[in-house]
């Protein structure tokens, strides 16, 4: 049994520290490309609060120079392993625009200056790791970074196909998806010096085809192998389509797929963990605050936004192809109890730096919170979506406790404010014909600044069911909805719109069209219009390098040049209005991070 830890106000990040602590020496060090700042809505810190919860002494190390050993060495070598993270969005993404420019800012970078978060993180801090200790203990790879980037991948920096990052960066084990079960179950099996290899949530590396594993789905999924990938496009096709089909928890089996002479063996995914266990991490006792090692190096933009942040549920069922968060979170969406997140709005309300705004409650979607499949069965189904091309008729789309929610949060002593500054879907709130519509009145009337922000992304019908979102028809009955609603309201809302541009099947006709629709029927040239990534293990990214309609077959077209994708945006700047007549940029536009849907 592991003797108890007490919880410090932060994991320590300094030898002064572990020595005030009574520390000769910590169990785990983690590494981060980001600052520390110990909030729920941070990986690291979640990971680091539950591994000092289970009794474990944990230090972390943010964005250590990658030039010498100043900073990696600082708290000495770890007892039992070394926990890499790039941060909280993939290093690559986070340092450099759609269209190639390196970022000059970072929200996660004290200062503000984008110079301290290395291409590639993960590989450079392995590196450095292996570099400065040599044969250690185990190192770790988790995050978002790690996590799409587990098998054979697509890399639009490189424009190849890269293999998986455990092997390039000679790691020794892999925690994918939000690992907050997974990592607490690797670190007591370390402790105890047991196999781990039959962990779920686990990637490692074996220098033979796996024996089969007790609770496993048999037989293993056999991936095409990376040589193969490499030079046939079909065969990465092939790959990609098994490896999400065994993203289901329910349903998944082991999946192998040969590197080099050795083997990535990935195991099932973990289990949703219970709302009363995703109640537990939420409720652990955050700072809330910059690390004070790292708060002297300057401000960090992110403490606007992300401290006093509610998160209600995890996991998105609505799949847009291009995004990642099915593969990295679950279709299935595990929601917490009321009861748990009006405590941690009463804890964040007596917070000595708590102004009286909680800036967000949501999740990856803000509106499906308390929502899921009406079918009795853990399994999600295999060949069907929940909202794409069309929503199901099982989904138990309920606004209704999302309202009861935001009520009871605006009625809690100290809190002026609540914010839903999540995405929501508007295609589920036309589907909720019981609460949807009185949801979008409680949003417009308390919980939005003067905009409620949706992300249409286009209009083109074949290039939203491409995209996996809703079509024209529906974007069509919202603005509708919205006009209905918002004459009722004692102060006049606008909607801000989230455009895309260059996503497989876009080109400039569809874009003309796309600026022809905003001009007539939305009455403005919306602003935000964002170029698609082609970030690493999503549907669309698939699409761009094959140029086949996964779906169908179908070859679509896919813009590829530099040029001619900042082009397609462009489409939507040439001869902006400076005061549109109405819209978003009519009102100021808050400091908020794009919705995700």
């Amino acid at each position: 049994m592991q003797p108890q830890v007490s919880m410090p106000p932060f994991m320590p990040a300094t030898p002064d520290e572990c020595r005030r602590l009574g520390w000769s020496e910590l169990d785990v060090v983690l590494v981060t490309g980001d600052v520390y700042l110990d909030a729920p809505h941070i990986g690291v810190a979640v990971v680091g609060r539950l591994l000092l919860k289970a009794g474990f002494r944990v230090g972390i190390i943010a964005q250590p120079d990658i030039q010498s050993d100043r900073d990696i060495a600082r708290l000495g070598e770890p007892r039992l392993f070394w926990g890499v993270s790039g941060g909280c969005v993939d290093s690559m993404i986070a340092n450099y625009t759609a269209s190639g420019r390196r970022r000059r800012s970072d929200d996660m970078t004290p200062g503000g200056r984008n110079d301290r978060r290395p291409d590639r993180a993960v590989l450079a801090y392995s590196h450095l790791i292996r570099r400065h200790f040599k044969q250690t203990v185990p190192i770790v790879l988790g995050g978002i970074e790690a996590s799409l980037r587990r098998i054979s991948h697509y890399d639009a920096w490189s424009d190849g196909v890269r293999r998986s990052i455990l092997f390039d960066a000679k790691a020794d084990f892999l925690l994918y998806g939000m690992a907050d079960q997974s990592v607490t179950a690797l670190a007591e099996r370390l402790q105890r010096r047991e196999d781990v290899r039959d962990l779920r949530g686990l990637c490692y590396i074996s220098r033979e085809l796996p024996p089969p594993v007790e609770g496993f789905p048999t037989p293993d999924g056999l991936l095409p192998p990376h040589a193969e990938v490499i030079r046939d496009k079909a065969a990465f096709s092939r790959m990609f389509s098994l490896f999400y089909e065994n993203a289901d928890p329910a349903t998944a089996r082991r999946l192998v797929q040969q590197q080099d002479t050795r083997y990535l063996v990935h195991n099932p995914p973990a289990l949703p963990p219970e709302p009363a266990a995703l109640d537990a991490v939420y409720e652990l006792p955050y700072a809330r605050e910059v690390h004070p090692y790292y708060r002297r190096q300057g401000p960090v933009a992110a403490m606007e936004t992300i401290p006093f942040a509610i998160t209600t549920h995890r996991g998105c069922f609505g799949e847009c192809r291009f995004c990642a968060i099915t593969v990295h979170q679950g279709r299935q969406v595990v929601s917490r109890s009321q009861a748990s997140i009006l405590r941690e709005a009463e804890a964040i309300a007596r917070h000595p730096s708590f102004k009286g705004v909680i800036p967000d409650v949501g999740g990856p979607t803000a509106n499906m919170y308390a929502m899921g499949c009406g079918r009795r069965t853990a399994a999600a189904c295999a060949k069907k979506g929940c909202l794409a091309p069309s929503t199901c008729r099982r989904l138990t789309a309920d606004h209704g406790p999302q309202i009861q929610l935001l009520q009871a949060l605006r009625a809690i002593p100290g809190v002026r404010q609540v914010f839903v500054a999540s995405g929501v879907r508007y295609d589920l709130i036309l589907q909720d014909r019981r609460a949807g519509r009185r949801y979008l009145e409680e949003l417009l009337r308390h919980h939005t600044s003067g905009q409620l922000k949706i992300a249409p992304e286009h209009v083109h019908d074949p290039l939203l069911r491409l995209m996996g979102k809703p079509g024209r028809a529906q974007l069509a009955a919202f603005l509708e909805m919205f006009q209905e609603v918002n004459r009722r309201l004692p102060r006049r809302q606008f909607l801000t719109y989230y455009f895309m541009a260059a996503h497989p099947g876009c080109g400039l006709d569809e874009m003309r069209a796309l600026r022809a629709y905003a001009e007539k029927t939305l009455h403005l040239i919306p602003e935000q219009v964002q170029i698609f990534t082609p970030s690493p293990s999503t549907w669309a990214t698939l699409m761009y390098y094959t140029g086949i309609d996964p779906f169908s077959g179908a070859p679509i077209f896919v813009e590829r040049g530099l040029g001619a994708r900042i082009a397609q945006k462009s489409v939507m700047a040439a001869d902006r209005p400076r005061r549109p007549d109405r819209g978003e940029a009519t009102r100021p536009r808050p400091r908020r991070a794009r919705p995700k849907h």
